[in-house]
């Protein structure tokens, strides 16, 4: 494994199966900071949704109390979103995203910086994910969903309207949004 220029990265997860079904390692410190992911990880968080096209996010935690995310589904399908919310960055705005799902087993890493947000594919999908602190509200925040701005190609038929949260209903436009993330020299780059 090499070391990406990316700051998010699509982890696939190698799977050895046989007769009985499967194993893998969805987490390994050395695998990983192969990788560079090399946060530590102090909460991990698992959510059921039960309609689907439940939409989550966009979501961030501020500095001080900023989270790295290691996020996969479980159970069923989402397609998950990391966009770019770093002060200065020339891809500030900016998105990708990924199906991620029980069947593919793969992962994405949104570090600092990035608000992550994800809808639901089918009913009862469950999704969990390592954070790399743990909840802070005070420092909790959020970008809308569907800002225009951003432009989120999010897979919902026409004529759905997605299931949303009340606080996901009156998040903030980018457009008025003080970022308290700074650029590390890493623009986003498409995921490979």
């Amino acid at each position: 494994m090499a070391i990406s220029s990316s700051p998010v990265q699509l982890v696939r997860p190698k799977r050895f199966g046989d007769a009985r079904g499967w194993f893998t390692e969805v987490y390994s410190v050395p695998a990983f900071d192969a990788l560079g992911i090399t946060p530590s990880f102090v909460q991990d968080n698992h959510s059921l949704s039960v309609p689907a096209f439940t939409l989550r996010g966009l979501h961030f935690q501020a500095p001080p109390r900023g989270q790295d995310k290691l996020v996969r589904c479980i159970r069923g399908r989402i397609f998950d979103v990391a966009v770019d919310v770093r002060r200065d960055s020339p891809t500030y705005g900016q998105w990708v995203g990924a199906e991620l799902s029980a069947e593919n087993g793969h992962q994405l890493f949104i570090p600092i910086g990035f608000a992550h947000g994800f809808v639901t594919l089918e009913p009862d999908c469950e999704v969990t994910y390592k954070c790399s602190d743990t909840y802070a509200p005070d420092h909790d925040g959020g970008i809308r969903w569907d800002d225009p701005a951003i432009g989120i190609e999010w897979p919902i038929p026409a004529g759905i309207s997605p299931e949303l949260s009340a606080k996901d209903r009156v998040q903030p436009l980018l457009a008025d949004f003080d970022s308290p993330f700074t650029y590390d020299g890493r623009p986003l780059t498409p995921l490979a």
